[in-house]
């Protein structure tokens, strides 16, 4: 039985790990001009199998295609979840991608609902969304697009990992999966980067988005979910668009206008309502889970 000391310690664990990953994002969008987001993503799944894999230790010898394809499939998901976030953040900014993005477990956890609040909660984050794509003026359709990719991807990830979890033990379908995405992303990462650009100051930033979005938060996911709740996890999570946001304007100097920023606390406002209103706990912990490959 958890105490208060515990539920506190694993919310404010939550609530670093939510600062880690979108601080390791701001620290991609950085990159992203100089070595491109395949490059970054490659990188980043490259941390995630030498961080997961050893500890998973996967078993491949034994399993047919039946059993592995479920961490395969999540592989591929990974693969195009991360590298069609970082597009967006490359094309519309951080905060903007992110908010979008997180529409994606939103609509999960407000697919079955019947409720009228949850309803509410829906259309208002689909009008937080709709003034973030409309910004100023300016539509970039094509990183709104990869930005509800990426959300969809969330979405879907979520899901397979329901089905990884329940044929693998602990990390193990997540250390295939790490394994697939690398396979999937690190050739084309090794056709299209430039070296000349590489120096020791972008190698290391690379590895620190590496370690911040995928290392530190995989490590603590353990210790968090064992001291507060999937919904509290979930409300602490709609927080991670202002974050995101704050982050674009810190690091990466992305501003928003006010409107903008109503925008953005409107979603995270509507999602924190819809999970916090939730009459039972989500169907599984996996849906808390899914917001450490954002």
């Amino acid at each position: 039985m958890t105490t208060q000391r515990d539920r506190t310690v694993g919310a404010t664990t939550q609530l670093a790990t939510e600062v880690s990953i979108n601080f390791g994002s701001s620290i991609a969008g950085l990159l992203i001009p100089i070595v491109g987001s395949v490059v970054v993503v490659a990188v980043r799944q490259l941390v995630t199998a030498l961080v997961v894999v050893p500890l998973s230790r996967p078993r491949i010898r034994g399993r047919s295609w039946r059993a592995l394809w479920p961490a395969i499939a999540l592989g591929v998901i990974l693969a195009v979840m991360n590298l069609t976030f970082y597009e967006a953040v490359g094309r519309v900014g951080l905060g903007i991608a992110a908010t979008i993005e997180f529409l994606g477990p939103l609509s999960i956890a407000l697919a079955t609902s019947r409720r009228i609040l949850d309803v509410a909660c829906a259309l208002a984050a689909g009008a937080g969304v709709f003034i973030l794509a409309g910004g100023e003026g300016q539509l970039d359709v094509v990183g709104i697009l990869l930005a509800l990719a990426a959300g969809v991807s969330w979405a879907l990830y979520i899901l397979v990992t329901r089905t990884v979890a329940a044929r693998f033990k602990g990390l193990e379908g997540l250390g295939i999966a790490s394994v697939v995405a690398l396979a999937i992303i690190g050739p084309a990462a090794l056709v299209v980067v430039d070296y000349s650009a590489i120096d020791w100051r972008v190698l290391g930033l690379l590895v620190a988005t590496g370690i911040l979005c995928s290392a530190i938060p995989y490590s603590l996911d353990s210790v968090i979910l064992r001291r507060i709740t999937p919904r509290l996890y979930s409300i602490i999570t709609s927080c991670s668009p202002v974050i995101a946001a704050l982050f674009g304007w810190l690091i990466l100097g992305q501003g928003l206008s006010l409107l903008q920023q109503l925008a953005v606390v409107l979603v995270c406002a509507a999602a924190a309502t819809a999970f916090a209103t939730q009459r039972t706990p989500p169907a599984s912990q996996l849906e808390a889970t899914a917001t450490v490959t954002p």
